[in-house]
């Protein structure tokens, strides 16, 4: 919640209240150490950035560096950006109508530094507010100098002005931006041309517009952000810009599942229903957060195009969205994600992963159906490993067969459970309760682990699963 801006609103009455102009990177450098001080996050709800990432943006703040941050999709690249602005005052203090947000005590614009020489300390001013002094523009190739720097206004010129005169001048983003943190985002799509256009604001300061002495200098942060890929491979940056951005932050997926599904709790919008609750247990969320590493490390995938944590965030969505469609459908009072309900992350899946063969070897449902088998593998044997399950094995070798769908009744997964030796007590070790829903899932689970083992036999016909005895040709993990 903002605080009302403060009172003074003339230049004499400014400099009563003991304001003192300071730089933007004097701004930003000031509350920054304030912050390492009390020991505040820079970056409130980014998870497993700590130890790598925060550290170099502190460092190249403190340093007054522009900045280009370096990424996959989906690496909170401009998250972290816009984040900037809570080392902003909440509000300063500008010459009334300035169109570039000059400082009352250290005017730039023609039309700034004219009020102040005739009105003195009568020099009326205005408050801007933080969320007001970032400025964002996305780079595309139709993007023009005009657009960033400015361009001459042919309306004042008829009107009378001459060419040198400042006020002939159509302002573009760059000079509206002063005191103001400006971001580019996906630099490389700028031509050369206006990146050219970029030097003297990033070295000297100021702009220039056009060929006409009209030189403005601008206190402004240029921060930027890029794929690797266009940066680097492509070299669509051009070396004098690269070399005028003084930091370059590299950032980088969650380095551990753990950190994987933080995230993804912390960013998924669950689906709701009333009289209906959503219990997801905890395998299914290492699966879907597995599904992303296994995507990451796929030879079949694109990893310079990246994995983005956005796939985590839909497929744990729309799992739940799944669980929760069932429980209506069956009139069940709890919704809780199974197995079966990772055929339904196709969709959420299918876009959010570039082939590396697009179409030679895999379609993008096989890819998916061999990542989610090795997933499921690998929560299994972590969270089973040290659990006997021979007994289950030898039913099902006597006979025992179990048939599961998407669209079951949880209720009826628990027929006939105490009869197969070992299930309950294993199901209830990962359930997390004891409801019908909750065994549904980890039976599934289980029964899955086995076949994913080569200890169970899986085949299926018009969306109904049927677990039985192991055969020789028994399908599992190593067809993948």
């Amino acid at each position: 919640m903002s605080t009302a801006p403060p009172a003074a609103r003339t230049l004499g009455e400014l400099r009563e209240s003991g304001y003192v102009h300071r730089s933007l990177r004097e701004e930003i450098q000031s509350n920054l150490r304030r912050n390492l001080r009390e020991d505040r996050s820079l970056f409130p709800g980014i998870l497993g950035y700590e130890e790598s990432v925060v550290p170099a943006v502190e460092n190249a703040l403190l340093s007054g560096h522009d900045m280009i941050f370096l990424g996959e999709r989906g690496q909170a690249k401009t998250r972290m950006i816009r984040s900037l602005l809570a080392l902003l005052e909440e509000w300063v203090p500008v010459v009334a109508g300035s169109e570039i947000h000059d400082d009352p005590l250290a005017p730039v614009s023609a039309h700034a530094r004219e009020q102040v020489a005739e009105k003195g300390d009568a020099t009326g001013i205005s408050w801007l507010h933080r969320d007001d002094r970032y400025v964002e523009k996305l780079a595309t190739p139709d993007v023009s100098i005009g657009d960033l720097i400015g361009d001459v206004d042919p309306i004042k010129v008829a009107e009378g002005r001459h060419l040198s005169d400042e006020y002939t001048i159509h302002f573009g983003l760059l000079p509206r931006s002063n005191r103001c943190i400006f971001c580019i985002n996906e630099l490389p799509d700028l031509t050369e041309k206006v990146q050219v256009g970029l030097f003297n604001v990033m070295e000297e300061r100021d702009v220039q517009v056009k060929g006409y002495r009209v030189r403005l200098p601008v206190d402004v942060l240029v921060v930027a952000s890029a794929n690797p890929e266009d940066y680097t491979s492509r070299g669509r940056i051009i070396t004098p810009l690269k070399d005028r951005y003084a930091a370059q932050i590299r950032t980088h997926y969650p380095e551990d599942r753990g950190t994987e599904i933080e995230v993804m709790r912390q960013e998924a919008v669950l689906a709701e229903a009333d009289g209906v609750s959503l219990f997801v247990p905890d395998f299914m969320e290492e699966i879907v957060g597995e599904i992303t590493f296994q995507a990451r490390s796929s030879p079949d995938v694109s990893q310079s195009s990246g994995v983005s944590v956005r796939m985590s965030i839909a497929n744990y969505e729309t799992l739940a969205a799944s669980a929760v469609r069932r429980a209506l459908k069956n009139g069940e009072d709890e919704a809780v994600p199974r197995i079966c309900d990772l055929d339904a992350l196709h969709a959420s899946t299918t876009g959010k992963i570039e082939l590396e063969y697009a179409g030679v070897e895999k379609t993008e449902g096989e890819l998916l159906e061999g990542m989610s088998r090795r997933a499921a593998h690998v929560v299994f044997d972590e969270m089973l490993a040290d659990v006997d399950l021979d007994s289950v094995v030898k039913a099902f070798d006597e006979g025992w067969q179990v048939e599961v769908s998407a669209d079951m009744r949880a209720a009826d997964y628990l027929v006939g459970l105490d009869e197969i030796d070992g299930l309950r007590a294993a199901a209830e070790r990962v359930a997390g309760g004891d409801s019908p829903g909750r065994m549904a899932a980890a039976i599934e689970f289980i029964l899955e682990g086995l076949h994913l083992r080569n200890r169970l036999n899986k085949s299926g016909q018009a969306g109904r699963i049927r677990f039985g005895p192991a055969a020789g040709s028994a399908p599992g993990l190593a067809e993948d």
